[in-house]
Formats: structure tokens, sequence, C-alpha cells
């Protein structure tokens, strides 16, 4: 695994909500990752309560502070047109020999970094076309001035070219980037859970299982 893989799939379980589990996985997480802002985060998560960081966690990534994991949200709002992109999601998912089976939506930061470290060029793919919303989240997170700007940070260095700097150019890139297609998807479902790490790897020679 390259290092942007590893720095995604590294950052996509930093970024799920800091239970008990992520704290018995962390010694392996910094040595698995050499990145040093994910290597900082971490050293900050050891030195907090569970509780104290699961409670910072929570206010950090809230819609109403826009600041939100779910990346759709940042293009589509609560609108119709979000359901089909998460259809869309979940499309690629299959494209690739993977079911999503989560408790999460698919356009869920974790699940989308998860895929992105396994299928690189579909997952980057993925990733640019929701650039815009992910950008935006690292600067909101950035200016709320905690340690989770470093994950996003490192999240954002892992795509082709500068991230940008202001909110203006972040929002820019949705006015540039790849159109998205959205004919023809079925109805939008809500997902299921997908525990780190959870995507089986793709057999080309296995039948896929219709969700």
């Amino acid at each position: 695994m390259n290092p942007d893989a590893l720095t995604r799939l590294v950052a996509g379980r930093l970024l799920q909500y800091p239970d008990e589990r992520l704290y018995a996985d962390l010694d392996r997480l910094y040595e698995a990752s050499g990145h040093p802002l994910l290597r900082a985060f971490i050293t900050h998560a050891r030195g907090q309560r569970p509780l104290d960081l699961a409670a910072h966690y929570t206010s950090v990534f809230d819609t109403r502070n826009r600041r939100c994991l779910y990346l759709t949200w940042w293009s589509d709002g609560d609108t119709r047109n979000r359901g089909l992109s998460l259809v869309r999601v979940k499309r690629v998912f299959r494209e690739h020999g993977l079911e999503f089976a989560s408790e999460e939506l698919p356009d869920f930061l974790p699940v989308l970094l998860e895929f992105a470290a396994r299928e690189e060029t579909a997952g980057t793919t993925l990733l640019e076309e929701h650039r815009a919303g992910l950008e935006l989240l690292r600067l909101a997170v950035t200016d709320a001035d905690t340690p989770y700007a470093r994950v996003l940070e490192a999240v954002c260095g892992t795509l082709p070219g500068p991230s940008p700097k202001t909110r203006a150019e972040a929002k820019a890139l949705a006015r540039s980037g790849p159109p998205r297609e959205s004919v023809g998807l079925e109805p939008f479902g809500p997902g299921v859970e997908l525990p780190w790490p959870t995507l089986p790897a793709a057999q080309p020679d296995r039948e896929r299982t219709p969700a």
C-alpha cells in the first residue's frame, strides 16, 4: 500500500467516532502511519480521556456548525439530488465488487477514505468529485481550532494539486469540477454498518450480490 493510500486508511479510522475500539487501535495506527500530521493527532488523542475526545468530536462534526462529514451534504444539502448522489456512490462501490453494508450513509468521509485506500483510482475520482465539500470541511474545522484539522489536512494532501486557501476558492472547485451523472438512478435508500476495515477485496470471479 502506497503512502497516500495508507494515509487515507488511517485518517478514515481517526475520523470515526472515538470509541473504546479506536483507543485500542491508537498504537497500531501510530505505527502504521508515518504521516506527521496523523501522528500528531494520535499523540493528542492518547492524552485525552475517551469521554472528553468523544464530546469534542460530537461538537466539531456538527451540521449546525457547518462541519459535516457527509460529503454530499455540502453539494446537495437535504434535497432529492442528495439521494441520487448517494445512490451513485453505492453504485461505484458495487462496480468494484464491494457491497456497501453500513448504518452510515455511503458519503460518510471515513467510508469514502477506506474505499479510496483500497481502490485508489476510483476512490480518488470520488473524492475529487466532492473535493469542494471536503476542502470546505477542512477550512471550517481549521477555523474551529481543533486537532482534527490535522487529519483533514492530511486527507486533502493525498489529492492532486494544492488545496484552496479560502472558502471562495473551495467553492470555485464545485463550478469547475467534473460533472456527475444523475440520470437513471434508482430511488435512494439508507445504507448499513461498515466497521473498519470492512470493504472486502474485489474478487473478479466472485458473483456480485444485488443490493
